[in-house]
């Protein structure tokens, strides 16, 4: 039964993860609500974000919505962001962890109302110091922390101009680069509960394919309004969280 529920539960937080980032705000309380350890349901997070995550790149990617030459560059940055994140979070303590990521999804909910991003413009990824930058620090705070990575990258996406469907393949890009290493670090203590992880992948596969292809049906004036409802569900969501 436990199985079947992670399997829905997959697939909901996917579809959602996809079209919005906040995919955690579904899996994460869930597996605590079933008893698993907080260790093993995140090691069980990244395991299927990471294969997930990789299906609707590759999907986006056959279906020319992004080309390899734009995208490639966005692995290595955020890669080194996560480790750096990864390295830094050894250094601060769990409050001040808190503190931070409401801070940033405040800022990024404000900044959607002054953005002039919308996502319907026609301008491909570029490597430059905004891009590079923006992708590298939401790569930091993922090793960091991690809820609302995906939103905040969105948002960065808006503003730098790319159509929606195209910010969508670059954030899953980057949620593979990011969900790797932390994947392979949780394989490698043995913190995974194989039967939860492989129930969670498969929901999950299941879930970006739906995710994607929905995303290739909105339209971008609703983008914005949907991001802006999961920044506020994952600022309540962290606020909880560290007051109870």
């Amino acid at each position: 039964m436990e199985c079947i529920i992670l399997f829905i539960v997959g697939i909901c937080a996917t579809t959602l993860g996809t079209l919005a980032g906040g995919g955690g705000l579904i899996s994460l309380p869930i597996m605590l609500v079933l008893g698993i350890p907080v260790h093993s349901a995140i090691g069980a997070n990244k395991v299927s974000n990471t294969v997930s995550s990789f299906s609707s790149f590759f999907y986006l990617l056959k279906k020319k919505e992004i080309s390899l030459k734009e995208s490639c560059w966005i692995i290595p940055v955020s890669i080194c962001g996560g480790i750096s994140g990864g390295f830094i979070a050894s250094r601060i303590p769990g409050d001040s962890m808190y503190i931070i990521a409401i801070v940033l999804l405040i800022f990024a909910f404000v900044v959607s109302f002054i953005g002039k991003g919308d996502f319907s413009g026609k301008e491909p990824m570029k490597f430059n110091k905004i891009s590079a930058t923006g992708l590298y620090s939401i790569g930091v705070y993922d090793g960091l922390f991690g809820p609302g990575q995906g939103t905040l990258m969105l948002y960065l996406f808006g503003y730098l101009n790319l159509a929606y469907i195209r910010a969508v393949a670059l954030v899953r890009l980057a949620t593979f680069s990011s969900c790797l290493g932390a994947a392979v670090t949780y394989v490698a203590t043995g913190k995974i509960i194989w039967p939860i992880a492989l129930s969670l992948l498969l929901g999950s596969l299941s879930g970006a394919q739906i995710g994607v292809r929905l995303a290739q049906k909105l339209k971008p004036q609703y983008i914005k309004p949907i991001l802006r409802i999961v920044t506020v569900a994952l600022i309540v969501q962290i606020f909880a969280g560290n007051v109870l």
